[in-house]
């Protein structure tokens, strides 16, 4: 991560739709805040559900957004070279595993920075990866001092610290690609965030992430899910259906082009309807399209997914954010699917400028609170200590990680207090399975059909 030296926070976020580039300047009067300075768009190529399928194309997006951002804010590309890449992943792993180690023998001890990475490498020893799996983030979710929750046990006195540590990985393929495609297009890459944990983090406000809440963010070509409590991200899901899927279905039924849906769903809930109709848009039956699509999404992935979340879990409800997000009523059919409070994030929690101060553009203001936040509290947000090709400026960093990482281990092998305990205790309770989705564009049933039995609900909501 970068250092509070660094006069200049740049973020880049690959969608399905838009590459954005964010340039934020620093407050050096209150070091928590940052003040966005400029940006650059443009549509992204080459990126099919978030993932790149062509990183020639996918790289021409990032360039063109590096090269407007460079424009508005008049500073030099080497000064915005070093940047955060939030990015999507279809298959997402999301394990949380338990760490305990003692503190001081038969006496209490206060916590120390070295005590925290004991437990952290206690935690990673018992996670088990599915094959080719890299470790994007590593978040403690609970601590327990001597058995007693505690939010922050750094300078605590205690005898045993247990610590649940939330991994999220995603395939290292996709990690290698993002990286080769960053870095070919002339930019280094300083760091990596899951998007829908960066579109949380710009969606979602502290209070809401304490009391317990859902981040639904509904993008291009995915939806992502992260659940919170006590402040804390401690699940993350990726479902890959999003705003795209409608453009599909409104050309098929409709009869247009890819680009004349894309072109109508952005227009249909601002356009003047007899304007659309003089156009020959069937007004009626696009609207139905679109909250059919949409009523599939909540009912049959959505509410898979959270089957077992309820308000008692999420007092603070489910908040709704991404492009799709501002269609109008889509949080009345959320709320009456999932019987659960919705508030849709109409702004960024971070301040921003015209044009980027809707729903749309939380995973780029997130960036900017990821920064922000993992350097306030380094345990918050680790990153991986795992190689990654192609990372070359972080491998002597991570090398120096991991020997240090043995050292320590060797040394407790030599130095065992005779009370300590065998490392154990049971894992924190899992209460969210791993969902499997099926990697396909069309509907789960034929479009015409779903619009029949949409209908009924349609008009009980509206």
């Amino acid at each position: 991560m970068p250092g509070k030296s660094d006069n200049f926070l740049v973020g880049l976020s690959m969608g399905t739709t838009k590459t954005t580039m964010i340039v934020a300047e620093r407050n050096p009067r209150y070091p928590d805040s940052v003040h966005v300075i400029g940006f650059g768009n443009a549509p992204s190529r080459g990126i099919s559900k978030g993932i790149i399928v062509s990183l020639q194309d996918a790289r021409q997006s990032v360039m063109k957004a590096f090269q407007e951002a460079q424009s508005i804010t008049g500073i030099s590309a080497k000064r915005l070279s070093n940047v955060i890449v939030a990015f999507n992943a279809m298959d997402v792993q999301s394990e949380s595993t338990h760490g305990m180690v003692t503190l001081g023998g038969r006496e209490s001890k206060a916590v120390e920075a070295g005590d925290l990475n004991r437990v952290i490498d206690r935690a990673k020893d018992n996670l088990a990866l599915r094959s080719n799996m890299y470790s994007l983030h590593m978040i403690p979710t609970s601590y327990e001092l001597d058995g007693r929750p505690v939010d922050e046990p750094l300078n605590m006195n205690g005898q045993q610290l247990d610590m649940w540590l939330q991994t999220v990985a995603v395939p290292m393929t996709y990690v290698q690609n993002v990286a080769n495609c960053v870095q070919t297009a002339g930019l280094d890459v300083k760091g990596l965030v899951l998007k829908p944990l960066a579109s949380s983090l710009g969606a979602v406000y502290e209070e809401e992430m304490r009391a317990g809440c859902i981040s639904l963010c509904i993008g291009g070509g995915t939806t992502g899910i992260v659940l919170y409590r006590n402040g804390r991200a401690f699940r993350v899901m990726s479902i890959p259906i999003g705003g795209d899927h409608i453009r599909s279905d409104l050309a098929t039924v409709l009869h247009m082009s890819l680009g004349e849906a894309e072109h109508l769903k952005k227009r249909i809930f601002t356009a003047n309807e007899d304007d659309l109709r003089n156009e020959g848009v069937d007004v009626d039956y696009a609207y139905q399209i679109i909250f059919a699509r949409i009523e599939e999404l909540f009912n049959s992935y959505v509410r898979d997914a959270l089957a077992e979340c309820t308000p008692q879990h999420f007092p603070s409800g489910i908040i709704l954010s991404g492009g799709v997000s501002e269609t109008p009523g889509i949080e009345m059919m959320l709320e009456d699917i999932l019987q659960m409070p919705v508030r849709k994030a109409v702004e960024p929690v971070y301040s921003m400028p015209p044009g980027l101060d809707n729903a749309s553009y939380v995973s780029a203001a997130g960036i900017l609170k990821y920064y922000v936040a993992t350097e306030r509290d380094p345990y918050l947000f680790m990153e991986s200590d795992q190689m990654l090709p192609g990372l070359s400026e972080r491998s002597e960093k991570r090398e120096r990680q991991e020997q240090n990482r043995q050292e320590r281990r060797e040394r407790e092998r030599m130095n065992v207090y005779a009370n300590d305990e065998e490392d154990g205790g049971n894992n924190e309770p899992e209460y969210y399975d791993d969902e499997e989705y099926e990697d396909d564009d069309a509907p789960r049933e034929n479009v015409r059909e779903m619009l029949g039995r949409f209908m009924d609900r349609l008009k009980g909501l509206f």
